[in-house]
């Protein structure tokens, strides 16, 4: 789009980072109050009704509601941009690049609002409550990860999720043999952000100033009557070879060998011109 063809998978890596706070949850049953078994609810991605159909509809007829039931899913309902958490649309985050000699750049990411929902599908209301208790303890109302959206930029970003409300429903609502399904929902918000294209630029390591004197005002400065430079600053990166930063461009070592992250210092040189002769076309 626009002339950019860039992919940094950050609505994937949301949707990993939601899966994982819930991929290690269990549910124990007890008789007597002695534990007899440990079940550990299996969670993946998509609508409540694809697993409850599934379910219903299971051609071996002989399965286990236990292996059937508990289990969770979760999916992306929705995206609303955030103005609050809005930064400088011209503002860029840089970043070295390959080599340390390209400069990574990228404008500052659009913040988006994703709304995740959680379902927990059980088959009896002790298995639910066990699940919902090992949830809303962490969630004050958020709980948040930090996060490399784009690698080579290099940046973390604290990305919370906030837990927004739950609900519950029994479609229990049939005759004896069809199976009971208590549904819970856990709606969130994850304040993320999406991010555009990273440009590559080479590092600019030599930088000359030319000061010039207008033409009608040489005569009276006493430098002659042309117009042109009459001062020359050239700054540079100055680092000696035992890596230590310098000042003296003299002693520096080669452009060339000096890279982004080498610790430099700036070395400035100048040069003055009293002759007036035009020198606009000197490098």
């Amino acid at each position: 789009m626009f002339g950019h063809q860039f992919y940094h998978s950050a609505l994937r890596k949301y949707v990993i980072m939601f899966g994982n706070m819930f991929n290690d949850i269990d549910v124990v049953r007890y008789n007597n109050n002695v534990a007899v078994q440990s079940i550990r609810v299996p969670i993946a991605y998509g609508p409540a009704e694809k697993f409850l159909t599934r379910i219903a509809q299971d051609p071996s007829r002989g399965t286990n509601a236990a292996v059937q039931l508990p289990r969770m899913a979760f999916e992306i309902t929705g995206f609303t941009y955030d103005p609050t958490r809005g930064l400088n649309r011209l503002t860029k985050n840089s970043a070295i690049g390959a080599g340390n000699n390209t400069l990574r750049s990228q404008f500052t990411p659009v913040p988006y609002d994703i709304e995740f929902s959680l379902y927990g599908m059980f088959a009896n209301n002790e298995d639910a409550v066990q699940v919902t208790e090992q949830i809303l303890p962490f969630f004050r109302p958020e709980f948040t990860h930090s996060v490399k959206i784009v690698p080579e930029m290099g940046q973390y970003f604290d990305i919370p999720t906030i837990l927004t409300g739950v609900s519950f429903e029994d479609t229990y609502d049939s005759d004896f043999q069809t199976r009971r399904a208590i549904i819970y929902t856990y709606n969130f918000t994850v304040k993320g952000y999406v991010f555009g294209p990273v440009t590559n630029r080479g590092i600019i390591k030599r930088t000359k100033v030319d000061f010039t004197i207008p033409a009608g005002n040489t005569a009276a400065s006493g430098i002659g009557s042309g117009a042109g430079p009459q001062s020359k600053l050239t700054l540079t990166p100055g680092l000696l070879a035992n890596g230590s930063p310098t000042s003296n461009s003299a002693a520096s070592v080669a452009l060339s060998n000096i890279t982004a992250n080498s610790n430099y210092g700036f070395a400035f040189d100048s040069e003055n011109f009293f002759d007036g002769v035009d020198r606009h076309s000197e490098n």
